[in-house]
């Protein structure tokens, strides 16, 4: 009887078998496409912090670290709308790993000249702004490749497990960098980073190709179409608005965190770092949730609350920090504006993955991909406001302007609010969708949503 209870015994499996399986996961081609973009977004993430880390080293001035921020965003900003005409001609699979090959080589480029000791601020800002214009191309290719590589059951899980990678990016890769820097110099922060990067591209080589559908001659046109499409569209086109309007204002407490850290609550660097942690980890948390479910239910409803929500908790957080002082209330608000700028996040581009024709999703994909390079001005916008009312105001007045700009998009879309999209079932006939609210959406908006 002994015998037979140690062979039968299996380590950890009653843990296993409670914890869910991310429908995603289901499907070797996008576990394959998940180990690549691990490396991926690490990669990108460590590049991030070495470059900030470089120029300071060099200049040891923040006018160079702004530079260093708008030439992460404006070459992206610039080019995100040919990139995403880009995805939408061309075979993706491909695409997105010659973006990626070409990343790697460009900081593989500083990483070679900051080993040898030649490294100057203008390398740094060059590889900036070259790998924020690969990106622009990069970015949207990618979005609209993996779905191919799950079920639509599974793709609201592959969605959350995306965002995770970049959440917990911000949490882990900063830490590996940092730790490489100490250890083996920034040089070698950038070839591990390169290394990152180049990964994706490799695995993409066992992976089937995704041909786009054939698409017109005139990319000039293709463009005009896919600005036709959000146009035509009202309730794609809000969402994405939400998504800019919070990336712009919602999003400038994390430009102004150093402020908060030193002046504000007098926690110092170390101090920063836990409440971006915070930020992070709240993230990740709703991210990790996410990966297990298949549908959300009302799905407007639940982006419409968790974006009021977010600008709440910015709201509570930069006045209680003024006020009241208080590091644990500001880790703990911290990590709620984490966590509901997530959840919004997740649901609206499962909604624009499912939605969306496929030979569109690249143009819409890179509209929505402009949103996350808008950040650092809306950080210029908040500091130019807090010059006249303090940090904590202007922080706050970012949020409310979040809480305005949802509560009215409710109000003026009711289609918004209605929205409930789910992956069309195989077993089910299609059904109509509230998502069409007037003649102006198409029958074809119903039908991808159904």
């Amino acid at each position: 009887m002994a015998r037979r209870v140690v062979r039968d015994w299996k380590p950890f499996g009653g843990l296993r078998a409670r914890l869910p399986r991310p429908p995603a996961f289901e499907s070797p081609d996008y576990r394959r496409y998940f180990t690549g973009a691990l490396g991926a977004v690490y990669g990108h993430q460590m590049f991030m912090f070495g470059q900030l880390w470089l120029i300071h080293e060099l200049t040891g001035s923040a006018l160079y670290l702004g530079f260093v921020g708008l030439a992460n965003a404006l070459p992206a900003i610039v080019l995100n709308l040919v990139g995403g005409v880009s995805a939408d001609r061309f075979e993706r699979r491909g695409l997105v790993a010659r973006t990626q090959y070409l990343a790697a080589a460009v900081v593989g480029v500083l990483a070679v000249v900051t080993l040898n000791g030649v490294v100057e601020p203008w390398h740094v800002l060059v590889t900036a702004a070259l790998v924020s214009g690969i990106s622009a191309f990069n970015m949207p290719a990618r979005m609209s490749l993996y779905p191919h590589y799950v079920d639509k059951d599974g793709l609201m899980s592959a969605i959350a497990l995306n965002s995770g990678l970049w959440q917990s990016g911000r949490i882990v890769a900063p830490a590996l960098a940092g730790a490489l820097v100490v250890l083996v110099g920034t040089g070698a922060t950038f070839v591990v980073a390169g290394f990152g990067m180049a990964l994706l591209g490799f695995v993409l080589r066992t992976l089937p190709s995704v041909e786009p559908e054939k698409s017109g001659r005139n990319p000039f046109r293709d463009m005009l179409d896919g600005l036709k499409y959000l146009k035509t569209n009202s309730t794609i086109a809000l969402l994405i608005g939400m998504v800019f309007f919070n990336s712009f204002f919602g999003l400038t407490y994390v430009i102004m965190m150093p402020v908060f850290a030193v002046d504000i609550l007098d926690v110092g660097a170390t101090g920063q770092g836990y409440l971006l942690s915070a930020s992070g980890v709240g993230s990740l948390a709703m991210t990790l949730w996410f990966t297990t479910r298949k549908t959300i239910q009302r799905t407007g409803r639940v982006i419409i609350i968790s974006a009021v929500f977010a600008g709440v908790s910015v709201i509570l957080f930069s006045l209680t920090a003024e006020l009241v002082g208080s590091m644990a209330l500001s880790l703990l608000l911290v990590l709620a504006v984490g966590a509901f700028n997530s959840g919004y996040i997740v649901l609206t581009v499962t909604t624009l993955q499912l939605v969306v024709p496929d030979k569109l999703r690249g143009r819409v994909m890179g509209f929505y991909g402009m949103t996350w390079n808008i950040m650092p001005l809306g950080g210029m916008f908040s500091g130019l406001l807090a010059g006249a009312v303090g940090v904590a105001v202007a922080v706050a007045i970012g949020g409310f302007a979040v809480i305005v700009f949802a509560v009215l998009a409710a109000l003026l879309s009711p289609a918004l609010w209605r929205l409930s999209v789910q992956p069309r079932s195989k077993s089910k006939p299609v059904e109509k969708s509230d998502l069409a609210a007037s003649p102006s959406e198409p029958t074809q908006l119903v039908d991808e949503t159904s």
